[in-house]
C-alpha cells in the first residue's frame, strides 16, 4: 500500500495532499464514501447475488461472523475499536444466545470425556 501511495505522490507532484490517510484518492484527498459504495461495494454484492447493504453494515457483518465462529469477544471488541468489551457484548447480544447451545455441547463433551477417563482408570 505504501509503495502504491509513493507512486501516486510522485505522479501527482505538487497537487498531492499528504493527509496521512491509509486510503486516499490519487491526489491524497479523502475518498468519497458514496463513490466507494456505488463503484465498488454494490457491484461486488450484485455479482455475489447478495442484497444491497450500507458500507457500514460490513463492520457489523464482520463482528457478527467472528462471534458466530467463536472468536473471543475481547478480540472482536479490539478490532472494532470499542472502548469496552461491555459495549461489544451489549451491541452484539443478539448473536450470543445461539452460542449458548454450542457452549453447553462443548462443556458436555468435556465432562463426558472426563467421566469416561475416570471409569476407564478405575477398571484398570
Amino acid at each position: 500500500m505504501k509503495i502504491e501511495q509513493a507512486k501516486q505522490k510522485l505522479k501527482a507532484g505538487p497537487l498531492y495532499q499528504d493527509n496521512g490517510l491509509v486510503f486516499a484518492t490519487s491526489v491524497g484527498t479523502p475518498l468519497n464514501p458514496e463513490n466507494i459504495t456505488k463503484r465498488h461495494l454494490y457491484p461486488v454484492l450484485k455479482r455475489a447475488g447478495l442484497p444491497r447493504i450500507r458500507f457500514h453494515d460490513l463492520r457489523h457483518t464482520h463482528a457478527t461472523l467472528l462471534l458466530l465462529k467463536g472468536e473471543n469477544v475481547k478480540v472482536v471488541s479490539e478490532r472494532l475499536g470499542h472502548a469496552s468489551v461491555a459495549f461489544t457484548l451489549k451491541t452484539y447480544a443478539h448473536v450470543l444466545p445461539g452460542m449458548q447451545e454450542g457452549a453447553a455441547k462443548r462443556i458436555n463433551a468435556v465432562l463426558e470425556t472426563a467421566s469416561w477417563t475416570q471409569r476407564t482408570q478405575r477398571t484398570q
